[in-house]
């Protein structure tokens, strides 16, 4: 279990499989109604010029082609200027790029619970300390973000995580990690009035109980979705930028036949206005 618990701290780790960009859900699966794409996430932006050899970590460049990380930091629509919160990010790969999209004027918030310190070292200390001033480190359960003022995010982003709420880290008590309704709670409450949520995992066959995010380390997206829509958000595109058909979903994340190859979904959320009261 050490392992394991290691293995899914690493930055939410690896991605990797084959299947085109496009907006559409996985086939073989439930529809779940979503919005046409947002006109909010800008087009502009050269997301190629943050990924240059520099002074960053040299493991990241091992991973971006795996992850397909310009696409995915593509579709988060991250743009200068913005403020992120970067939930369960791990090492920092992408801290690291947000970091540089949204520049001087702009704010990461690089967060991970207490309990993935003893695999993380110093690994977040070393990307950031005296090099990413604009990245401020953040050490809480995903149900605590008291450190990020209310609608101050433009982009919340959850990358391979969400099944997290449901994994019991070795010697502690089931839910250490946060409440996932408290979690999602949270989410909301930092998440501007027009801001967005981007969420990727690892899919879990449909209908699978949440309790599959500590077994298999994967979760249905009809939880997450369900989750973002009971606190203010609507689904408003889904990519299968991620998506592999050969995944049938059943196997642990970190076994060596389907490890970098899972089915992923890849979804953005929009915060929804409040009612006039």
């Amino acid at each position: 279990m050490k392992y394991v618990f290691a293995a899914i701290i690493a930055g939410s780790l690896f991605a990797g499989c084959s299947g085109p960009s496009a907006d559409v859900a996985p086939a073989g699966e439930p529809a779940h109604e979503a919005a046409a794409p947002s006109e909010a996430v800008p087009a502009a932006f050269d997301y190629a010029s943050v990924f240059g050899q520099d002074d960053r970590p040299a493991a990241d460049y091992e991973q971006y082609e795996v992850r397909k990380s310009q696409q995915v930091l593509a579709f988060t629509g991250v743009a200068p200027g913005m403020t992120v919160v970067d939930l369960e990010a791990g090492g920092g790969v992408y801290t690291e790029l947000f970091s540089r999209v949204v520049g001087d004027e702009g704010k990461v918030y690089m967060q991970n619970p207490a309990a993935f310190d003893a695999f993380l070292g110093d690994s977040v200390a070393t990307r950031v300390d005296g090099r990413l001033s604009n990245v401020v480190k953040l050490k809480s359960n995903f149900d605590d973000l008291s450190a990020v003022p209310d609608g101050s995010a433009d982009r919340v982003t959850w990358l391979l995580g969400p099944h997290e709420l449901w994994y019991t880290p070795e010697g502690a008590e089931p839910g250490a990690l946060g409440d996932p309704d408290a979690a999602f709670a949270e989410i909301a409450r930092v998440t501007r009035p027009d801001g967005q949520f981007i969420v990727l995992d690892h899919m879990a066959p449909v209908g699978a109980p949440a309790t599959t995010g500590g077994d298999t380390h994967r979760i249905d997206k009809a939880i997450v979705i369900a989750l973002a829509e009971t606190h203010g958000f609507r689904l408003a595109e889904e990519s299968d930028l991620l998506a592999n058909a050969e995944d049938d979903r059943t196997i642990n994340v970190f076994d060596p036949s389907v490890r970098r190859k899972t089915d992923r979904f890849l979804l953005r959320f929009e915060k929804t206005p409040a009612p006039d009261l």
